[in-house]
């Protein structure tokens, strides 16, 4: 008999094609009655594939009395209960490293693209503007720029590596120091003082919750930049609209929002904000190898082995 497993949320097809090859698969993001389903197989389910910010709460695992393993789709795990999890003595695991290459691809392009402004004047030309107007207004350049990196994980580091090769300086925040070519700040609000860009890299969580808020960003300052490629949790959204409008800060870059994909429409009309709809790891290789890493875990978990990635 094949394991019996729930699908929280939607997932990537071809990882759900392989979960349905190996598992017996039950989707509760189809289900019509949440609890009429969770009744129904909470004697066999012994596993949950979750992506995205459904997650697992406590009350779900607690109506799993057979639960073993909750597998994750990403590296975040903020969705998820972790201390329930250790509590019931359900394992979890994500997907690390497999997509640090791709999201720190995304982050420069959002740097590159905040401060060039290159999403504007593609919309400029294409408006027909270059030829009325003239020439589109000039930008703000990478080189010699500070980037402070809020975060310097392994995502954090690929991100300083990029930068460095744009010709820009690179600092950063951890809750410690690191063994890195990079000067260290203290916390979050000295760091965006001495920094031209702030990128925010760090998971999100209690722990960092509105981490970004206005005395950071009074300290980054009317000229400097934010770039978001961590969760929408991470920064005080209201403040930095706020900020935005009233020339506070030069401008952001936001791959990830709260309550995402429900934007707030005042964000539309930012005209110094660059805004990307959680697109950092969203290239098939990437979802690929995200999907045939949850997978694997399942597998070895099932098979009496070591999984490879547990939280």
């Amino acid at each position: 008999m094949k394991p019996e497993i729930i699908v929280v949320s939607r997932i990537f097809a071809p990882t759900q094609a392989k979960l349905e090859a190996d598992f017996l698969c039950h989707r509760l993001y189809e289900a019509a009655d949440r609890g009429a389903f969770l009744k129904e197989h909470a004697p066999k389910a012994r596993a949950l594939a979750t992506f995205g910010p459904p997650g697992a709460d406590a009350k779900l695992m607690e109506a799993l009395p057979k639960l073993e393993i909750i597998a994750n789709f990403g590296v975040g795990v903020d969705a998820i209960d972790l201390a329930a999890a250790k509590q019931r003595g359900i394992l979890v695991t994500n997907t690390p490293d497999v997509l640090n290459e791709c999201v720190a691809d995304t982050a420069m392009a959002l740097v590159l693209d905040t401060l060039r402004r290159f999403p504007a004047s593609e919309t400029y030309l294409r408006s027909g503007y270059w030829a009325t107007r003239g020439a589109f207004p000039l930008t703000t350049s990478l080189g010699g720029k500070t980037l402070g990196v809020l975060g310097l994980g392994r995502i954090g580091e690929a991100i300083a590596r990029r930068a460095e090769a744009f010709g820009m300086k690179i600092r950063y925040h951890n809750r410690g120091r690191k063994d890195v070519p990079y000067a260290y700040d203290v916390d979050a609000a000295t760091l965006a003082a001495h920094s031209d860009v702030l990128l925010v890299a760090t998971p999100g969580g209690a722990g960092t919750s509105r981490i970004v808020n206005a005395r950071v960003l009074d300290a980054l300052g009317p000229e400097g930049f934010l770039v978001n490629i961590s969760r929408g949790s991470v920064i005080d959204e209201p403040v930095l609209l706020r900020y935005l409008k009233e020339g506070r800060i030069a401008g952001a870059g936001l791959d990830v929002f709260d309550n995402e994909p429900n934007v707030d429409p005042e964000w539309f009309a930012v005209e110094n904000a660059v805004l990307y709809p959680h697109v950092a790891s969203a290239t098939v290789e990437t979802r690929t190898a995200m999907g045939d890493l949850q997978v694997e875990n399942l597998r070895l978990h099932f098979a009496g082995k070591p999984v490879r990635t547990p939280v």
